[in-house]
């Protein structure tokens, strides 16, 4: 009798050396980002430097909005803050009275010169210091309204905050941008993210890190390696599933978003 439980035992060792078969799910391929490109400020559009399906680079400028108002004022701001003919005239006064109060200090000293003369030149040259130093501090206050004006003239232009594909141009010259619409729709598709809808009973068998073998549906072929990113430990009950983002290197962006695939997991 002990034959027939030696076979037994062989027959699940053989088995459990067999390697595990891989698992086939749904998914989507999809942009890593989506970004609806609006302004900080509102405005009329002067210039949309891009089209649908233009390449852009972050930071690339993408659209201007009308500035004539914000640039006259960086200018005369800028004239302002770099004359110094006012603090130049007021040091020149200074230095005047400042001799002056030296002189009739000495001829005090030589009982020439009279307390009164000394206390009158000791108020001109107190209020020269005080003319002085708010020459300076309009001065300095003239340069902070400066960068002040230069940082609003620049909320006139409009950058991509990514590299990616202008996927929908929504307005144009002429056409008025407020923080409740988006001139542009830009995508950005390297890397393509793939989100895999997993059978429960897969749950704690994939974990981030892993890679797995994408197989987008037809008429795009081949087979491509991902990486799991985040596993998500939130269920849907209706579907029995959860969500498994994944992510795909796609240079030139040869993959397309919005395609289905299937995701082969395990192995």
């Amino acid at each position: 009798m002990p034959k027939p439980l030696c076979v037994l035992s062989l027959a699940t060792a053989l088995l459990a050396a067999l390697p595990a078969r891989s698992a086939e799910v749904d998914c989507l391929m999809e942009p890593n980002e989506v970004v609806e490109l609006s302004s900080a400020v509102s405005g009329l559009l002067t210039e949309v430097k891009v089209r649908r399906g233009d390449r852009v680079e972050a930071g690339q400028l993408i659209a201007r909005l009308d500035s004539k108002v914000e640039a006259s004022t960086v200018e005369l701001l800028d004239l302002r803050a770099n004359s110094t003919s006012v603090i130049d005239a007021q040091r020149k006064q200074l230095d005047m009275v400042e001799k002056r109060y030296n002189r009739i200090a000495t001829l005090r000293n030589r009982g020439v010169a009279s307390v009164s003369d000394l206390d009158q030149v000791e108020g001109e040259r107190i209020a020269s210091q005080s003319l002085l130093a708010q020459a300076e501090l309009n001065r300095d206050l003239a340069i902070k309204e400066l960068a002040r004006a230069k940082a609003a003239l620049g909320q006139r232009e409009i950058f991509s905050p990514i590299s990616g594909v202008v996927a929908l141009r929504n307005l144009t010259e002429g056409e008025y941008v407020n923080q409740d619409n988006y001139v542009v729709r830009i995508v950005q598709l390297d890397p393509l993210k793939i989100e895999a809808f997993v059978p429960i009973s897969l749950f704690g068998k994939v974990k981030a890190g892993d890679t797995a073998i994408v197989h987008p549906a037809a008429p795009i072929e081949g087979a491509y390696k991902a990486r799991v990113i985040t596993v998500d430990r939130v269920f849907d009950a209706a579907s029995g599933t959860f969500v498994v983002l994944l992510e795909i290197p796609n240079p030139d962006d040869r993959l397309p978003a919005g395609h289905r695939c299937r995701l082969e997991i395990g192995g």
